[in-house]
């Protein structure tokens, strides 16, 4: 089963159309990246399958069922913007979201001591809110997400705030999460982490879905196009016809390849203008590339 189904969705706010007739299947048990600009509709769309807003124009199923105040129930949904009261204590504020999500308070409490612990910290739990850094305040709005257990979560840049370790205990976390059966959406402008976590891609720009599908797949689409050359010595290869963009790295060089090209013949023309190449290797584009060309192209 389809975790999230949207078929033709469109939002507008007067004149301005948010998301445009967009269609999108989000997988039972599968991490997805909902990516695009500022501005490109991915808020609208999270508003939309939280039953927040109404669509103008086609529909949304969640969990097999049309979006409603009942399916938004079922969803842990953790804002870009900080929604805690931050004059409550930090143990006080998890236990009373929890109970509004239908737990129990004992078992609320037991529950937020778990993750307060897990995620360092439990001496903070008597604290107010307002005097943790925001890293740790990003750590609550987490916990307060998913401490109810719920098969649907939607992250909107979870990761802002935090520091590396951070950031890979919550990487973590979620695919634990994961091979625990639950559905993640995550919005994030941090391509680097959707690399590492998601299963699938869509990418909105300007209120249209320009790009979606298995992220290995897509990957895989644009082919091994990147040349990653490192050498010491004459740089004068670079002027190859088959070399396209290049960037500059402390050791060398990214380039695009120009469609054709023949790599033996860069690799031969570094040689010949007594380059020492240390490293020249073909790769996919990384997904800012991808990113870029799909906003740009759209």
């Amino acid at each position: 089963m389809d975790a999230i189904v949207l078929e033709n969705v469109t939002k507008a706010y007067d004149s301005v159309t948010a998301v445009n007739a967009v269609s999108l299947k989000v997988r039972a048990g599968a991490i997805l990246g909902l990516l695009g600009p500022n501005g490109a509709g991915k808020t609208t769309t999270i508003r939309m399958i939280m039953h927040i807003l109404v669509p103008d124009s086609g529909s949304i199923h969640v969990l097999g069922d049309p979006v409603s105040d009942s399916t938004r129930d079922k969803i842990g949904y953790l804002p870009e913007e900080r929604g805690l009261y931050p004059r409550m204590k930090v143990l006080e504020i998890i236990v009373f979201l929890a109970a509004l999500h239908g737990l129990t308070q004992a078992e609320a409490a037991r529950r937020a001591k778990e993750w307060l612990d897990r995620l360092g910290l439990a001496e903070w739990s008597d604290k107010k809110l307002v005097d943790l850094s925001k890293g740790m305040q990003q750590k609550v709005q987490f916990i307060t997400s998913v401490i109810h257990r719920p098969p649907l979560m939607i992250l909107d840049e979870p990761f802002s705030g935090l520091d590396p370790v951070n950031a890979a205990t919550i990487q973590e976390i979620m695919l634990d999460m994961r091979k625990q059966g639950s559905t993640i959406v995550l919005s994030t402008h941090r391509m680097e982490q959707v690399e590492r976590l998601c299963d699938s891609i869509c990418l909105i720009d300007k209120g249209r879905n320009v790009l979606d599908g298995e992220l290995r797949a897509i990957k895989q689409s644009y082919g091994k196009n990147t040349l990653h050359v490192e050498f010491s010595g004459s740089d004068a290869f670079l002027n190859h016809p088959a070399i396209g963009q290049t960037t500059r790295l402390i050791t060398g060089i990214e380039a695009k390849l120009k469609p054709g090209a023949d790599p033996q013949e860069i690799l031969k023309a570094a040689v010949q203008s007594d380059a020492r190449i240390t490293r020249f290797e073909l790769l996919e584009p990384s997904l800012s590339e991808i990113f870029i060309d799909g906003t740009t192209h759209a």
